[in-house]
């Protein structure tokens, strides 16, 4: 099964690479690998949710709107190689979290895009992560995540 049918097999729709908001690009590509720009929860061309994990998004709000940042990233990683069948592996996940003061659970935030790689590519999709609080994300957006892919 290609990465794109297991996509339609859990239910999601690999939505059009959204736009970036100045000037860099979605993607770009360095001999085997694939390095995302920070991919926000963008649903239909609009923001699916802004403020703080631990202030009014709860933990289970943040860890979903990071498995739609995931989604964004591999239409993000399709745009440049064209079949995500050609991605070898997830190398690297940088989720970053707008959180509140007293909110340490970033970890389990990125969980959401965690997850959602493994169940698209298997083993393939396990990588090293790092999840970061940070003050504010761009747009307001309660999360951010950037993906590194080595393809063929």
């Amino acid at each position: 099964m290609t990465p794109e049918q297991k996509i339609v097999e859990l239910g999601l729709t690999l939505p059009a690479v959204a736009a970036p908001a100045g000037a860099y690009l979605p993607a770009v590509r360095s001999g085997d690998y694939v390095y995302t720009s920070g991919q926000v929860p963008v649903v239909d061309g609009k923001l699916a949710q802004t403020g703080k994990v631990g202030a009014g998004v709860t933990l289970e709000e943040g860890a979903a709107l990071a498995r739609i940042c995931a989604l964004n990233a591999l239409a993000a990683l399709k745009s440049e190689v064209g079949d995500l069948s050609r991605i070898v592996r997830i190398v690297k996940v940088t989720v970053f979290v707008a959180s509140d003061v007293s909110f340490t659970e970033q970890p389990k935030v990125g969980n959401g895009a965690s997850d959602l790689l493994a169940e698209v590519f298997g083993d393939l999709g396990r990588h090293a992560r790092s999840a970061v609080g940070v003050a504010v994300l761009p747009l307001d957006s309660p999360v951010e995540v950037e993906v590194i892919a080595e393809v063929s």
